[in-house]
Order: C-alpha cells, then structure tokens, then sequence
C-alpha cells in the first residue's frame, strides 16, 4: 500500500465523484492499485481556473474494471472517507513545491507532475495534510463543542513515523471531520446566517456564525 495523488478536474471528461470513484485509463492501473486499502490526496491542476489546488482526502477501498466503458477503471472510494479540507492547498506555498517528490536532482519540477495518479511519500502526504486539517484556524467560530487544540499547530521541523501514525487516525475523527465541515459550510455561505443573510465578524476576525448539519425530527434532530 502506498498514498496516492490523483488529479481531478471539476470540468472532468471522466465520470469522477472524487466522495465516491475515481475514472481513469489502463495506463494508470499498476500505480492506483498501489494505492489500494490506503489514502489518496485530490488535485486539481494549476491550469485550471481558479484551481483548487489539493483539495480533499479519502481512502482507496478497491480497484475495479468499470463495468460501463471498456478500458477504463474505478478507484471506489471507502464511505465516509472523503474529507474536503475547506481551504486548498496551493502547489507553490511561498515559493516551496510542497510536493517535493515532484522535485528532479536540479530541484527542478520533473514530469511526473504531470501524472494523473501517482505515489506520493509519507512525508509529502503529512505535510499536505498537515497544512489545512491540522493547524489553528482563526476562521472558525470563536466557540464550539468542538473546538480547542488537536496538537498539531505547531510547525513540522521533521518527519517521523509517528507523526505519519497519529495523521492517519485523525483523518477519521469525527472532531477534526466536524470541524472540517464547519469551515466548509461557512466559506460556502460567506460567513452569513443561511436565514438571514448577516454577516457578524467578531474583533478577533472570528465569524460569530455557527455551522451544523440540519436533521429533522424524525430522525432525532430538533427541526
């Protein structure tokens, strides 16, 4: 097993549904496969119009022929894996090519950037990671049940091991998806009230908007 890069398009010609599957030509099969039982971060090229840079997470349950076009294959994606991380992640942060593995021995890009999948090294895939799902983030809402300090704002000085183990079980705590999520919905709406449409931002540039999944009565929610 190994992380995996796959690159999407949100004007895809592949039927793709990053949550779900991933489409993708023969060419591609030995290196998806690698990828199988383990995690894969999306991007979005940077040609692409208001990319979105790496943009998501999730885990490759399997690797299957598509049923429904000859050639092709399907990376179906484990339920509830999919984490999007709100804020992209740029390919060139402040001038450093956060994936360095795309790096030649002149420092240069090499072509494998240009791979629609590809492996990508743990400490690539940490520091990835590490740069939206795991830092402070002022954006948030002053107060939340969920809110406080998962422990991992501080700066990666180095990789070690278990920093890539402690990464891995974080992608499914419900905490970090909850706080995720809540980032996601207030950037979706601008940091307004969904009903009202006003727009409170505390001293501290904190939106004082909350964000909650709504569910009805019916199934134990309150409305």
């Amino acid at each position: 097993m190994a992380f995996g890069v796959f690159i999407h398009r949100h004007d895809s010609i592949y039927e793709d549904i990053p949550s779900e599957k991933y489409q993708f030509p023969k060419q591609y099969l030995s290196r998806a496969k690698n990828c199988e039982g383990d995690w894969v971060i999306y991007l979005e090229p940077s040609k692409v119009k208001k990319t979105r840079g790496y943009f998501a997470v999730a885990k490759v349950r399997e690797i299957i022929s598509d049923p429904k076009s000859e050639g092709m294959f399907l990376a179906i994606i484990e339920k509830g894996s999919y984490l999007d991380f709100g804020d992209p992640v740029t390919f060139n942060e402040k001038g450093e090519v956060i994936e360095q593995g795309l790096l030649n021995d002149q420092g240069k890009i090499s072509g494998r950037s240009q791979a629609a999948v590809r492996t990508i090294s743990a400490p690539d895939f940490t520091r990835i990671v590490d740069r939206r799902l795991f830092q402070d983030d002022n954006f948030l809402p002053r107060a939340s049940k969920q809110s406080g300090n998962f422990g991992f704002h501080e700066d990666q000085a180095h990789f070690e091991v278990s920093s890539l183990r402690v990464r891995v079980e974080q992608l499914t705590n419900r905490a970090i998806r909850d706080r995720n999520f809540r980032k996601t919905v207030l950037k979706a709406y601008e940091e307004r009230c969904a009903i009202t449409g006003l727009r409170l931002i505390n001293g501290g540039g904190r939106a004082e908007v909350e964000a909650a999944h709504i569910r009805p009565v019916e199934h134990n929610g309150q409305t």
